[in-house]
């Protein structure tokens, strides 16, 4: 295959904060399932500074392996943005300042903000010459489409929703490929819980066989994995292939694929609980909010959830959920009989259908030889009398232990729905 096929495709994400340790590249992610849908292969991926030098670099090695070439990032109107003159530099072509470009974004500023556009994002209208100026509908900086070497060359804003914006108005729907390629990647995940990674390998290991020429991958995060099934085929047929493939790891997982793809286990929760017309409540000591919040990040989610009492001291726990004095002194805290108490009082204090709670010990601190740091306490109960509760012991630090928890519970919320154990 020639190495500038134009199957084959780099990212450059630009940016020198995205190399230390406070900021990541997104962009490339997204912009890869793009890729893979288009039929084009992603060979190569790079994080570089905001330095000419090392842009340079990397763009005569990305030329090299690929026919498109993806870069973001480094667009802003500040010294340290110098993709543009960095990107014209290598290509040996000039930089102009198109100044009716400038004019009409100076109107946008007055006209949408009502103030003065400040002189030094006058930069954002200097274009390289020859460059195809793709509009940006979202911010003030354009993107780039240019050409070198039969090499195309995509400059977009790293700001994400500009980028996404451009891609899918101005560049994805040229990106048919030109040589002979055929072949496209359809990918599907699996989210799981309930089990851990090495369950959900014991389970699907059988099914490897069979699907020998598919790769199939196992991530871990907590209180979650995901299973990553990829299939590659002519458009109809990897389409196929994927479902198939689905259908065999759902066959054996169960009930415990609780969504594919983007969904997220408190939308599953929802969406139970809509189709049943039930309302939740939630009663939270150790996990402090994370449920509630994991929940209310759902939209719509004021159907059925109706809100939460977090109850960290003892004090709390017998002052709004009217656990019992007696309770904590025989059983403690973080006991099934404290949670189940939990439980009850959030159905009384919200009026709520169905209720769940938790109570831990997230550490570092607080554990002993009975309970050590990461016993955790669940319940779920409903309003006609039916409950459960639950005791695990979770490892990691303390955000580990807080979010496996939140997560557990919701999975325990969703199979006490469902009928299953």
């Amino acid at each position: 295959m020639n190495g500038r096929s134009t199957s084959r495709a780099a990212i450059v994400a630009i940016g020198s904060e995205m190399l230390g340790p406070f900021r990541r590249d997104t962009n490339s992610i997204w912009l890869t399932g793009k890729l893979e849908e288009a039929g084009i292969t992603l060979v190569r991926k790079a994080v570089v500074p905001d330095d000419p030098v090392e842009i340079a670099r990397e763009l005569s090695c990305a030329s090299e392996a690929a026919g498109w070439i993806l870069v973001t990032g480094g667009l802003g109107p500040t010294a340290d943005d110098v993709t543009v003159s960095a990107v014209a530099e290598w290509m040996g072509v000039p930089v102009h300042r198109d100044e009716q470009f400038v004019s009409a974004m100076r109107q946008r500023w007055e006209g949408r903000r009502g103030v003065r556009m400040p002189a030094v994002n006058e930069k954002q209208g200097d274009v390289p010459e020859g460059a195809r100026v793709l509009e940006n509908p979202r911010g003030t900086a354009p993107g780039f489409w240019l050409e070198k070497d039969g090499v195309q060359i995509v400059i977009l804003p790293g700001v994400p929703s500009e980028m996404r914006e451009i891609f899918e108005q101005r560049v994805a729907p040229f990106l048919g490929r030109t040589d002979g390629a055929d072949a496209v990647t359809r990918r599907r995940v699996l989210r799981i819980a309930g089990m851990g990674e090495s369950a959900v390998e014991e389970l699907v290991a059988p099914l490897y066989r069979k699907w020998i020429d598919d790769p199939v991958t196992i991530l871990a995060s907590p209180g979650e994995v995901e299973l990553h099934l990829c299939a590659r085929g002519e458009v109809g047929a990897a389409e196929v292939r994927l479902a198939a493939m689905e259908e065999d790891f759902r066959a054996v997982l169960g009930t415990r694929v609780h969504g594919a793809d983007g969904d997220a286990m408190a939308a599953s929760v929802g969406t139970l609980l809509r189709e049943r017309h039930r309302t939740l409540a939630l009663a939270e000591s150790c996990t402090g909010g994370i449920i509630s919040t994991l929940l209310t990040d759902v939209s719509g989610s004021s159907d059925y959830f109706l809100g939460a009492a977090i109850t960290y001291s003892d004090s709390a726990k017998q002052e709004l959920l009217g656990v019992a004095p007696d309770t904590l002194g025989r059983f403690g805290a973080v006991s099934e009989e404290t949670a189940r108490e939990m439980a009850r009082g959030a159905i009384a204090r919200f009026g709520a259908d169905l209720a769940a709670s938790v109570t831990g010990i997230a550490g570092p601190d607080g554990g002993t030889a009975e309970k050590p740091v990461g016993t955790v306490c669940f319940a779920v109960a409903e309003r006609d009398g039916r409950e459960e509760t639950k005791r695990r012991f979770f490892g990691g630090d303390r955000a580990m232990v807080r979010r496996t928890s939140a997560m557990f519970s919701l999975e325990m919320i969703r199979r006490f729905l469902m009928g299953a154990s």
